[in-house]
């Protein structure tokens, strides 16, 4: 898979892409149907694993060729040592944790770096379905409240706290809407927060 073929099929993981090095060690939480590790492997030269649990996803991994397990994150990442990724990435996945913290707290453990996507609940329309008393419902949040897999609702600087919390450091944060950077009022106007982290250095 090309760079163009990612833009098509998720312009979100296209703007991504660029933040993972050519030939890291990449570790795809949540992985879906292993799109991105897919580009990742044959396009940047990347080396890695992916984690999925939904049993509909796993045979479209292991048709592109991606080493897949199938695991619940929240079940933990024992089975990777200390720093095992230069990568891990958890896109648009966090959100249906129970336990977020603790996942975020492995993620760090065994990457040197992470870049993190989730639903920004702060978004305009969300702020106005919630003023007009209905939960919001959009393509970034696209189940009704009774049928979503998502049972967290965070905001850009939500989350930030809570890396900081657990010992990352944000170099980056950008907030996308189909795909493209929001710089202006991103926390407004962002449908898609992304961030890449890495451990914070003692002082």
């Amino acid at each position: 898979m090309n760079f163009r073929d990612l833009s098509v099929l998720r312009a979100d993981l296209a703007f991504i892409a660029h933040w993972v090095r050519p030939a890291s060690h990449v570790l795809d939480l949540g992985c879906g149907d292993g799109v991105m590790l897919d580009y990742l492997q044959s396009d940047k030269h990347c080396i890695g694993y992916g984690v999925e649990i939904d049993d509909n996803k796993i045979p479209a991994c292991v048709g592109r060729g991606v080493s897949v397990i199938q695991q619940d994150l929240e079940a933990g990442l024992a089975m990777f040592a200390d720093d095992a990724f230069d990568t891990v990435l958890c896109l648009s996945a966090l959100q249906m944790m129970k336990n977020v913290e603790d996942v975020l707290a492995e993620i760090a453990r065994v990457g040197r770096e992470a870049i993190v996507s989730f639903p920004n609940f702060a978004y305009w329309p969300h702020r106005f379905a919630l003023l007009r008393g209905r939960m919001p419902v959009s393509k970034s949040l696209p189940y009704e409240w009774y049928d979503t897999p998502n049972v967290r609702c965070a905001t850009i600087f939500d989350f930030q706290e809570l890396a900081n919390k657990v010992g990352l450091e944000v170099l980056e944060c950008i907030a996308l809407h189909e795909g493209n950077p929001v710089k202006f009022m991103p926390n407004w106007r962002g449908s898609l927060a992304v961030f890449r982290l890495r451990k914070k250095t003692s002082a």
